[in-house]
Parts: C-alpha cells; sequence; structure tokens
C-alpha cells in the first residue's frame, strides 16, 4: 500500500481483496468483465483506490439483491460509473425506488390469508417473484404490499388465482411505464448533466430533481390509471345501457 500525493490510500490487489472480502479471483474476473476500472500502475505493479472499494462494494450490494453481473454493467456503463460520486449517486437512485422491506410468513399464514390450501398457488407467487423460500414451509415476501392488494381482493370475494392474474398483468405493463420513465430521466437530466461534465456544486440538485421525479412520477401515474378506468368504464356501462335499452323496446312478439 502506499499514499499518493492526494493523501489517497492505494492498495495491491491482494489488499483490496481483504478489505474489501471479494477474492483476487473475481476482482480480476470483474476487470475482464469491465465492472471494474483497470488499476494504477507503478513499478509493474498495480494498485486500486477508493473508488475501487466503492464500486465492489456496490456490485456485492446489488448482487446480494439478485441483480445479475450483466445488468450491473448496464447500469455503470450508462453512467460512465467509474468515480465514487457516481456510485453514490446509483444508490441514491436505487434508495429512492428501492424495493420495499421484506416481510417473513409461514405457509399457514398464506393459507389463513388467502383461505387458500392449493400448493400450486404457492409456487406460482413464487414463479412470479412474489414469494422466495427461505426455509421449509416459511417464506419471504417480495413485495408485501402487492401480497395485501391481493389479499384485499380475495377479501372482495375475487379468486385468488384471478387476484394473481391482475397482479402478473400489471407486473407485466409496469415494465413499459418504468423504461418511460428511466428515459426520460436518463434524456432530459442526466445526459445534459454528464455534457456539463457533472459539475460538483450540481451533484445535489441532481439528487433533488430525482427524489421530485419520484413524487411525479407516482402522481402521474395514478391520474393517468384513475382517468383510464373512469373512461373504461363509461364505455362498458354504456354499452350495457344501450343493450339493455334496445331489449327493453323491441315490439311485443304476436304470442304476447
Amino acid at each position: 500500500m502506499f499514499e499518493g500525493e492526494d493523501d489517497v490510500e492505494w492498495r495491491t490487489i491482494d489488499e483490496l481483496a481483504r478489505v474489501s472480502g471479494v477474492t483476487v479471483r473475481n476482482i480480476r474476473a470483474y476487470q475482464a468483465r469491465g465492472l471494474l476500472p483497470p488499476p494504477q500502475v507503478r513499478a509493474r505493479t498495480g494498485y486500486y483506490g477508493p473508488g475501487h472499494e466503492a464500486r465492489l462494494d456496490l456490485i456485492k450490494e446489488l448482487q446480494g439483491e439478485g441483480v445479475k453481473l450483466d445488468v450491473i454493467k448496464k447500469l455503470l456503463d450508462t453512467t460512465g460509473g467509474s468515480t465514487e460520486q457516481v456510485v453514490r449517486f446509483i444508490r441514491t437512485v436505487r434508495s429512492l425506488f428501492a424495493v420495499e422491506d421484506r416481510q417473513i410468513v409461514t405457509l399457514a399464514e398464506l393459507v389463513e390469508r388467502f383461505s387458500e390450501t392449493d400448493p400450486n398457488l404457492v409456487k406460482r407467487a413464487q414463479k412470479m417473484g412474489l414469494l422466495t423460500e427461505i426455509s421449509e414451509g416459511q417464506y419471504e415476501e417480495t413485495s408485501p404490499r402487492l401480497m395485501a392488494a391481493a389479499q384485499a381482493m380475495t377479501e372482495m370475494g375475487v379468486p385468488m388465482t384471478r387476484s394473481l392474474d391482475v397482479v402478473e398483468q400489471l407486473r407485466q405493463h409496469a415494465d413499459g411505464i418504468a423504461k418511460v420513465y428511466v428515459d426520460l430521466f436518463l434524456g432530459e437530466i442526466w445526459q445534459p448533466f454528464d455534457a456539463e461534465g457533472r459539475p460538483d456544486d450540481q451533484w445535489p440538485r441532481l439528487y433533488e430533481v430525482i427524489g421530485n421525479l419520484r413524487r411525479v412520477s407516482g402522481d402521474a401515474m395514478l391520474a393517468v390509471l384513475e382517468l383510464a378506468v373512469a373512461e373504461r368504464l363509461d364505455v362498458t356501462f354504456g354499452r350495457d345501457i344501450v343493450r339493455n335499452v334496445r331489449t327493453s323496446s323491441k315490439p311485443p312478439s304476436p304470442a304476447e
């Protein structure tokens, strides 16, 4: 290890492996895949700085959440992530749009909540990513809010199978909606900021914009949904009313 002119500590790959908890083999693999910048070479020895440590911490964090390495690379490539500030930025974005705190439930609790004993429904919920089995008869709810919504529909008399259908369909539509907002952020917020050289004094403003985007996107999505549902109801009930009017206005048959 040596200390650079900027008082930054630089470590060999073995030292980096020790402090980061990532094996030397994996560090080299990350470099080969473009996930980790190359080291600074001095006298034929590669040295790694705080930026490398921060990047390794982020990779471990994302992998721990089930994000695959190719997705992590795309995320880093999109932001040009080579500095600690960008690593912090990625963490901030993910924290704002992070999934909920997961909850542990037992099979007996699920049966009681949903009044269902069909094991295939639990398997389907696992396949959809709503449940993760952590031990025999014990599961982790990936999204407690979605599970609560499914439970609420069941309590209204909607069969569990149909509730899962609805959640599955909503999830499919959500992918397209997410792309709209991510493209909006990249094109209108991140890219102009990046083109200006990512000024240090503008990072706080960027975080503020991200927070506002999260709030506005939620409000806009709810407003669009309410408008679409209202229009769909108008059309659907309008057809039923017209159909009923036509039926009631038919002339009586000669037999009557």
